[in-house]
């Protein structure tokens, strides 16, 4: 196994990310631990190679450097492959306590008959107003959760009877082997818990579990938005040993008519009439805590944004407000009298070849234009 590269011994390939790379590292790992293989020098020896191996590839710096120059460029500065990296030690602290129980206690593996048929945790979702999630509320949320059936207490066995897995023989794993190596594999047939219902129980119909009706009152903190979550602590599935797991609420945010969020920022539109505009005007706005003062400038322009600091959405974790932006959109006439329009054309011939832009400025775009076809 040492003759391998560290991508083979971890059997993958050298494009697989961290991701992949962590759980084949798991997955030998679990095979190859001196605790599950006591006394078996051969196991140690490949639990050290895949280490080695894990230390290297979950490290950039590291990996990149073997990709390029192989172990002898780890050796020679880069590293080496029984030296400590530095994210590989601190991945494998948490694997090993996350896979045998801890550091110190007891690393025995828990019965996969006392396993829960389903997550304690419990996610589900709410959709609440615009005002709400800005404000905050209080509100009753009315949910389902599981239960262990206590017919055949979670086992999905008529009278809790249930019978050896003849597929993994009771262990809850089937194993298959590639090479020279042997892979565990959760039992499909029991789903790794090693035994089997002889009849389902007509209480559950061999789920193991049954739904309740509860609710609960939740106060929804002032800046909510699309997608955050609440946990509400000890309202969660109910398991086999009575422990219950949290709920999970996720929020959908409807819109508003008039205020358009984007983060903690509210953002307003404000239809101007032209002649406002040119001549610049004071306008009263709405905002989230009542009225505002507008003051165009003379001139403004179409889509131009006004900024009002601190006038927009308290931040969930408290890290201060938004701000509110007006943007304005300018309107014209859809109709005008003889009156209005006689006017406007004294209005414009007033300001002579200013009121005319486009000839000034396309002249000698025009010029150039005719001397193409001299």
């Amino acid at each position: 196994m040492e003759d391998l590269s560290y991508y083979e011994i971890l059997e993958i390939t050298q494009t697989t990310d961290k991701t992949i790379i962590k759980k084949a590292y798991r997955k030998m790992a679990k095979k190859y631990h001196p605790d599950k293989n006591p006394d078996d020098t051969e196991a140690e020896h490949k639990f050290k190679l895949c280490n080695e191996a894990y230390q290297v590839l979950s490290d950039d710096q590291q990996r990149g450097i073997y990709d390029r120059y192989g172990k002898e460029g780890l050796q020679n500065g880069g590293g080496g492959g029984g030296r400590r990296s530095s994210g590989g030690f601190d991945d494998l602290g948490s694997m090993f306590e996350e896979m045998f129980g801890g550091g110190g206690g007891s690393r025995r593996r828990q019965n996969p008959a006392d396993q829960d048929k389903y997550s304690l945790d419990l996610s589900i979702e709410m959709t609440i107003s615009f005002h709400e999630a800005v404000f905050g509320c209080e509100k009753d949320i009315e949910f389902k959760y599981k239960t262990s059936c206590k017919p055949c207490k979670g086992s999905g066995a008529k009278d809790g009877k249930v019978s050896t897995c003849s597929q993994c023989g009771g262990s809850g794993q089937v194993h298959m082997r590639q090479g020279f190596m042997t892979f565990a594999q959760t039992c499909p047939v029991c789903n790794g818990a090693g035994q089997s219902a002889t009849s389902k129980c007509n209480s559950c119909n061999g789920s193991g579990y049954e739904n309740v009706k509860e609710s609960v009152k939740v106060n929804i903190p002032a800046g909510i938005d699309n997608g955050n979550r609440l946990r509400v602590s000890g309202k969660g599935n109910i398991g086999k040993r009575g422990n219950r797991g949290d709920l999970y609420v996720t929020f959908n945010v409807q819109e508003d008519k008039h205020f358009i969020r984007s983060e903690n920022d509210i953002y307003l539109e404000v239809p101007v009439f032209f002649t406002q505009a040119v001549l610049g005007e004071t306008l009263t706005i709405p905002s989230l805590t009542g009225e505002l003062e507008l003051n165009l400038d003379k001139g403004t322009k179409d889509k131009q944004h006004y900024k009002f600091r601190g006038e927009g959405i308290e931040d969930v974790h408290g890290h201060g407000k938004g701000d509110l932006i007006a943007q304005i959109t300018l309107t014209y006439p859809k109709s005008m009298n003889d009156e209005q329009r006689e006017l406007l054309n004294k209005l414009q011939e007033s300001f002579g070849i200013e009121s005319k832009p486009s000839e000034s400025t396309l002249d000698s775009a025009f010029d150039k234009v005719k001397g193409w076809f001299k």
